[in-house]
């Protein structure tokens, strides 16, 4: 028996290789983008003064960023698991 979505679609379950390949291709291009500005912000915040560090790290936008920077950390399990995945499919394919 199949399970059903609330609209009445049965969800494919299969996974197409390629388009998997795209999204890990995509998710890898976003980590590294995100590695990269994190250490921008890091180099950036060693030049700043005491002052201008309190002044930054009170605002809203410092906060979402930790609030951001926590999340990409919980996702990194699951991009761990889609890494696996991706290389058993990888090597059926070959």
């Amino acid at each position: 028996m199949s399970e059903e979505t609330s609209d009445g679609v049965t969800p494919r379950r299969d996974l197409d290789f390629a388009q998997a390949r795209l999204a890990y291709s995509i998710i890898e291009s976003l980590l590294e983008h995100t590695h990269v500005v994190s250490d921008l912000i890091a180099l950036m915040a060693q030049v700043l003064d005491e002052d201008t560090t309190k002044a930054l790290t009170n605002t809203p936008q410092w906060k979402a960023y930790l609030d951001s920077r926590r999340a990409m950390e919980k996702t990194r399990d699951n991009v761990e698991r889609f890494a696996e995945v991706m290389k058993r499919l990888d090597g059926d394919a070959t």
